[in-house]
């Protein structure tokens, strides 16, 4: 098997670990902001227990340190418009509002990471947005406005995906992450009072434990869903482009809507329309790498949240 056939292979089967996540969330009876802000915690409290976290925070610049922790304010904002527009939608919706990260990461990713503009990849991004109006025409008007939630979310991706690929390298991933998803606990902590006023939807106690079947999902969604499967995309984008990762991204909707049928019953809420949308998503998926030539990259690349190189190796 050839570097960028097995790289494929590992962010596909990040991807699908990705797709639980929408599941996760649906299931998790706290609302957006505690059920986020309880899942950094969580990630954090594992990183703290590896000394390398705390090797590599010392050792990066303090200007530096700042800029990860503005790009961990964005992953928190993400994750928060995320599950918000789970919540006021259903998962499979919310994961299919990801795939407009797609032509967004074609505009923002050349101006942040430095790197060409490529028509190809925005022609790409834009093939999916008539999937993505199909999705909208297909849900009930209740979930349109867990939609207009579920494309911001889809701007934040661009946005600290981007951001991440440019700085990643210039820090050790353990560190990043601990910094980013640090900065980002304590924006949601901070941001805390003020939900009730900004979006009463979004609101809820952060410092009331979970019970015990909320705490066992959050486990999971924090340890199978997020370090492990972002530590493996890191694996992969050695081999891959950012670009290339996100459009693979783009099939987590499908996994999700699988599973929120099997698992939730969801098939029920959906219509026609919003499956012939998702085909057309997954469409773009499977054409990308027909037209693309592979190449090797010698720097990695990050999709989300730099994660741990050394569990990777």
């Amino acid at each position: 098997m050839t570097p960028v056939a097995k790289a494929q292979l590992q962010i596909h089967f990040c991807v699908l670990l990705w797709g639980f996540t929408a599941i996760l969330g649906k299931l998790i009876s706290m609302t957006a902001l505690p059920l986020v802000w309880w899942r950094m915690l969580l990630v954090i409290a594992a990183l703290a227990l590896v000394p390398r976290t705390w090797r590599g925070i010392r050792a990066i610049r303090p200007r530096l340190a700042l800029a990860y922790a503005g790009i961990g304010v964005l992953v928190a904002l993400h994750w928060l418009t995320f599950y918000g527009s789970i919540k006021l939608a259903n998962a499979s919706v919310g994961a299919t509002c990801i795939a407009l990260a797609t032509p967004f990461t074609a505009l923002i990713e050349p101006k942040l990471a430095g790197r060409r503009f490529s028509v190809r990849e925005l022609l790409l991004g834009i093939a999916v947005l008539p999937g993505v109006a199909l999705v909208v025409g297909g849900v009930p008007v209740s979930m349109r406005l867990g939609i207009a939630v579920g494309a911001l979310s889809a701007v934040f991706v661009a946005l600290f995906s981007s951001l991440n690929k440019r700085l990643v390298e210039h820090g050790d991933p353990l560190a990043v992450t601990g910094l980013e998803l640090g900065a980002g606990t304590l924006a949601l902590t901070l941001l805390a009072p003020l939900m009730p006023w900004l979006f009463p939807a979004f609101a809820g106690s952060l410092f009331v434990l979970p019970d015990l079947r909320d705490a066992a999902l959050l486990l999971c969604l924090a340890i199978a869903c997020t370090l492990l499967p972002f530590t493996l995309s890191l694996v992969a984008l050695r081999h891959m482009s950012a670009f290339a990762a996100q459009l693979a991204t783009n099939l987590e909707p499908v996994y999700a809507i699988v599973l929120a049928a099997v698992l939730l019953g969801e098939q029920r809420e959906l219509t026609t329309t919003f499956y012939l949308g998702a085909a057309i998503i997954l469409g773009a998926v499977f054409v990308h790498p027909l037209i693309s030539r592979p190449a090797r990259l010698t720097q990695p690349e990050m999709l989300g949240v730099a994660e741990a190189k050394t569990a990777a190796e």
